[in-house]
């Protein structure tokens, strides 16, 4: 029998045991669960550089364009470390959908698919277990369009401006096109010497022209009269107006607070002072649409631009995409800048592209989507995209009515008159003064779209985006 000191030593001694204990538990309860759960986060940390050459010990599927074209596949590496380097034939014109991956990160679909790519996803390896073979990456195929996004790019390029383009099918919501310039070549990030992927890392996120920024996705810009649109929608969707309806359009609009005037763009009335609604639409006569801003109040117009996405923070094409903004602590005053574009309302691209998409889609705005297929190595299909539906932007009546309405800004000596194309009706709408960027949104053929576009030219003109629209939908359209 211990005696009582050796019973109050025992006592420290338990405590310690009990607390080494309680240690081991919690470190294999920890290990367990990196193993269990945490695997996939660990493998998918950038800053593990054994996880990205393991994965480049194998080839990453190819990504392609929906006609087949391949923009971003892998070929044998010439020397240690890298089983396989990332090649993309197509280099700046697609840099801003297949991103690119490096030691140090990856972009674009490269990341956001990048399990399917890598092999990791479990389906992929599951068919590769079932099939008794070493697995390998899974092929990405894409909506995108190549003659489009080709006509998209070269159009942009010619400009020598900053600015982006976004085509969507409007009655699928499939992403025939997505641009952004100036862009830059993917393959600069290829994996090899790390101080020289550093180096261009800093090269290119020091140019003062931005190209790694998506300005298709990643910027929103003030819109201008395409915003029109929305105003317009909002008055049609409430029942108060009609087409036909007058709309007081003086040359100086009194409004509640400051700024105490709007004054229009010509410096007089438009039209007899109170033109219809699709007049003041068609030549976008601020003072009409900021006064129908003002009836109408900021409310009904928030409450309508988010109807066609604006504020959304719920789109993935995968790629996380930015819709626009709509303020939302509006008085009258800045409620009637808002109407015209104006103020603090932001749209990116794809939102412009949006726009149109609803109109030429009746009033149903379908979930833009730019992968349409995952192809595993056998040649199988998988994960392939179903169309949905996204907003009710308004219903089919009105719809119709302002897809009318964007056709006559097409017609010869019409604000939009650029984005015409011979022999079919083009719907339309343009910005007209020197607020903010040159935007443009369209769809073709007015009668039965096929696609919707959005244009965005930066430090320009204000019609300067209209050809590059007439460009993309031609090259959309048989």
């Amino acid at each position: 029998m211990a005696g009582p000191g050796a019973r109050r030593m025992n006592i420290p001694l338990r405590r310690a045991s009990l607390a080494c204990a309680a240690l081991l538990f919690s470190l294999l309860a920890n290990l367990t669960y990196l193993q269990a759960f945490g695997r996939s986060d660990l493998e998918g940390d950038p800053r593990d550089q054994r996880v990205l050459l393991a994965k480049l010990g194998r080839p990453r599927g190819d990504i392609i364009t929906h006609e087949g074209a391949v923009v971003a596949t892998s070929r044998r590496a010439d020397a240690e470390p890298y089983g396989h380097l990332r090649v993309y034939p197509y280099g700046e014109m697609y840099a801003h959908v297949t991103g690119h991956v490096s030691l140090r990160r990856a972009t674009g679909v490269e990341r956001a698919r990048d399990a399917v790519l890598s092999g990791s996803d479990p389906k992929v390896r599951m068919r590769a277990l079932v099939e008794d073979r070493a697995y390998g990456g899974a092929d990405v195929r894409l909506t995108i369009r190549e003659p489009v996004q080709r006509a998209a790019y070269e159009a942009l390029e010619a400009t020598g401006r900053p600015g982006a383009a976004v085509a969507l099918d409007p009655a699928t919501g499939a992403v025939l096109a997505l641009v952004s310039y100036p862009s830059y070549d993917p393959a600069a990030y290829a994996p090899g010497d790390p101080t020289e992927e550093a180096a261009t890392d800093r090269r290119l996120r020091g140019d003062p022209r931005r190209p790694l920024l998506d300005r298709a996705l990643h910027r929103a810009y003030p819109p201008g009269a395409v915003f029109e649109l929305v105003t317009t929608a909002a008055a049609l969707g409430s029942g108060e107006y009609t087409v036909a309806s007058r709309v007081g359009a003086p040359a100086r609009l009194p409004l509640p607070g400051p700024p105490a005037f709007l004054t229009a763009a010509a410096g007089r009335p438009c039209g007899d002072g109170r033109p219809p609604l699709a007049y003041a639409f068609q030549l976008s006569c601020d003072t009409a649409l900021a006064n129908l801003g003002l009836q109408l109040g900021p409310d009904l117009l928030r409450d309508q631009a988010e109807a066609f996405g604006f504020n959304a923070d719920d789109l993935a094409l995968p790629l996380q995409a930015r819709t626009g903004t709509y303020p939302g602590d509006l008085d009258q005053s800045r409620a009637a800048l808002s109407a015209i574009g104006r103020d603090e309302v932001r749209a990116s691209p794809l939102m412009l592209a949006m726009l149109s998409a609803a109109v030429a889609n009746g009033g149903l705005l379908m979930r833009p989507y730019l992968v349409e297929e995952v192809r595993l190595p056998d040649g199988s299909t998988t994960d392939r995209a179903e169309p949905a539906p996204y907003r009710t932007a308004m219903p089919p009546q009105p719809a119709g009515q302002l897809a009318a309405l964007m056709t006559t800004t097409t017609v010869p000596g019409g604000p939009a008159a650029g984005v015409a194309l011979p022999g079919m009706e083009v719907a339309a709408k343009t910005t007209t003064s020197g607020h903010g960027p040159s935007a443009c949104t369209a769809f073709a053929p007015a009668d039965a779209p096929e696609v919707a576009v959005g244009v965005v030219l930066e430090s320009t003109t204000p019609s300067a985006a209209a050809p590059l629209a007439r460009a993309i939908l031609r090259a959309a359209l048989p």
